[in-house]
């Protein structure tokens, strides 16, 4: 918890200075769904560096740094990248980041480097604001002896700063 903290403190300092344009994604939602034993209410939080985004012949990709948190104290700190796609007032956006996981009272996963893939579908509401449904599923790529999986659902409130 006190990871989780520092990071958003952080995030927090580099919006106050100014430093980067970028956004901000705070997310709620049900942690591991489909293993009734081990669904748990998460909070997710990300950030985008909207400044530093690469252009790729299949869109901007935007770097990510992120961590969410589970009600079993589960935890995942991680870094990646993420695509939006813009078609009037929705967005897709697609993403991938390996992270660092800690079971805590929660499912054990079967390593500590996990991989996070995502994609939200909403629709801006405006001022560079996004509401979106996500989906995501966690997995250790079968790094460890076990590989169970985690998937996820949640709502998602983006703004742009």
């Amino acid at each position: 918890m006190k990871k989780i903290i520092k990071l958003l403190s952080f995030l927090y300092l580099i919006q106050a200075a100014g430093a980067y344009a970028g956004d901000l994604s705070v997310g709620i939602g049900n942690f591991d769904y489909s293993d009734k034993n081990k669904s748990a209410i998460m909070v997710d939080m990300n950030y985008g560096f909207t400044e530093n985004n690469m252009n790729s012949p299949i869109g901007k990709v935007i770097p990510i740094i992120g961590a969410f948190i589970t009600e079993d104290s589960s935890a995942m700190a991680y870094a990646g990248a993420k695509i939006d796609y813009k078609l009037g007032m929705f967005v897709i956006t697609p993403s991938f980041a390996p992270g660092f996981y800690r079971e805590g009272d929660g499912k054990d996963l079967g390593h500590a480097l996990e991989f996070k893939s995502q994609v939200n579908i909403g629709f801006n509401i405006g001022s560079g604001s996004v509401l979106s449904a996500g989906y995501s599923h966690i997995s250790n790529a079968s790094l460890g002896d076990k590989n169970p999986g985690a998937n996820t659902y949640s709502l998602n409130f983006l703004t742009q700063f």
